[in-house]
């Protein structure tokens, strides 16, 4: 057989856009963390050097969602909130429609002038989490108590729903 020569288009693609994020740097170290990053990717096991940002501990300490703790013990729940930073004051809790609302502000302002020095900081934030009531709870006797930056919502059981629970026998074959 004779050999044919055939010609097959080769389409050419052109390269993928570039992320969003990477064509609107808003943040003034972003491009160089991103080629360092592609320098090092293992570096000391983590993924990125935001790890290593200077700017970072002006944004850390006030998370968005505060960390919430849920318990049912005897005969209550209770919700514990960790709230660092805050006054019993700038702490809302609100039941409305068999919902428990909690939510809070928290406003911190440092300003320092010394000679040929002027520090002004702002950092304001606030939060709100909501949790649908189980059935069973007492709503006139919720109560709510803040110690050391941790608020605590007890919500006691009625008398009805501490008798419902029932244990159940094991059977072992």
């Amino acid at each position: 057989m004779a050999e044919q020569e055939t010609n097959v288009p080769v389409k050419k693609v052109s390269p993928a856009p570039r992320p969003y994020s990477e064509m609107f740097d808003f943040h003034p170290l972003e491009s160089l963390r991103r080629q360092i990053n592609s320098l090092f990717p293992d570096l000391a096991g983590h993924k990125n050097l935001s790890d290593f940002e200077p700017f970072e501990r002006f944004f850390s300490g006030w998370p968005a969602i505060p960390a919430v703790d849920l318990v049912e013990k005897d005969g209550e729940f209770a919700i514990t909130a960790e709230l660092p930073g805050l006054d019993e004051k700038n702490v809302e809790v609100k039941l409305s429609n068999g919902t428990l609302t909690i939510s809070g502000e928290k406003k911190d302002e440092r300003e320092n002038k010394e000679k040929d020095y002027y520090f002004s900081e702002r950092r304001y934030g606030a939060f709100k989490r909501a949790f649908r009531l189980p059935e069973g709870v007492d709503t006139d006797k919720i109560e709510a108590s803040f110690d050391k930056g941790v608020l605590t919502v007890r919500l006691p059981k009625t008398t009805e729903a501490r008798k419902a629970e029932k244990k159940i026998e094991i059977k072992s074959k």
